[in-house]
């Protein structure tokens, strides 16, 4: 009941979207943390990955397949359920093959979350627990490091294994705000002032409007209200972590 209460919500408030991109149902429908979202049921799912339909309370639950059908149509993606499907189960597990096969076994340590994540929140040294498992996913970070000062993309759960999936650059430039862009190499440097076309984190490609020429330039961000391109963009990303330590 409470998966078709969320599923109910998410449908609830969700927007319709205006073109749908075609996605598959995956093979093997299965989430690792109770959570079961667009990207455990479909392969494609893309920025939409991330969106949750309902919650996996036991070591499986059924969900209405035209509920996730609409769910999935909000969210801009296209599945026509060919199979005529009524019910789609999905169970614990790592879905899709993004983890279906653990990078180790036996007594190994792995990340978990030692406190709940609402999503946005950024990931703090505290938040993160170092404990003892049978089985880790293979994208499961070695290193806190890679996670801490990360944003969570959808809500985590306390005692969850903490996956890359879950986290991604803070956002330092919003769709909308004015950005400055710089340019430099061989002893050159121009600026120019733009309006950010997108969200963005730090290491991120942003497209950025010149509100003089009024054309779309590809740039990275660097900080709140900065973004470089050129040299130095491909020089940032390459060299810098798509992290963001607020100050």
């Amino acid at each position: 009941m409470r998966a078709l209460a969320i599923l109910t919500l998410t449908l609830a408030i969700a927007s319709p979207a205006l073109a749908g991109q075609a996605v598959t149902l995956r093979a093997d429908t299965a989430d690792a943390d109770g959570i079961v979202t667009l990207g455990d049921l479909f392969d494609g799912a893309g920025a939409a990955a991330n969106v949750p339909v309902a919650t996996r309370e036991g070591t499986s639950v059924a969900l209405d397949a035209a509920a996730v059908q609409l769910a999935a149509r909000r969210a801009g993606l296209d599945w026509p359920n060919a199979e005529g499907l009524r019910k789609i189960v999905v169970h614990a597990g790592f879905a899709g093959g993004r983890a279906s096969a653990p990078a180790q076994r036996g007594n190994v340590e792995v990340l978990t979350y030692a406190r709940s994540l609402a999503a946005g929140e950024m990931v703090q040294p505290a938040d993160l627990v170092w404990t003892k498992a049978a089985a880790i996913p293979s994208d499961a970070p070695s290193d806190a490091d890679a996670v801490i000062g990360q944003v969570a993309k959808r809500p985590l759960r306390a005692g969850a294994v903490v996956q890359a999936r879950d986290v991604g650059a803070a956002v330092v430039i919003k769709a909308g705000d004015l950005v400055t862009v710089t340019y430099e190499a061989d002893g050159i440097a121009l600026t120019l002032q733009g309006k950010a076309m997108g969200a963005g984190g730090v290491g991120e490609t942003l497209p950025v409007l010149n509100t003089l020429s009024k054309k779309v330039v590809q740039t990275v961000a660097v900080g709140p209200g900065q973004a470089v391109v050129g040299p130095q963009a491909d020089q940032f990303k390459a060299t810098h972590s798509l992290r963001y330590a607020a100050r």
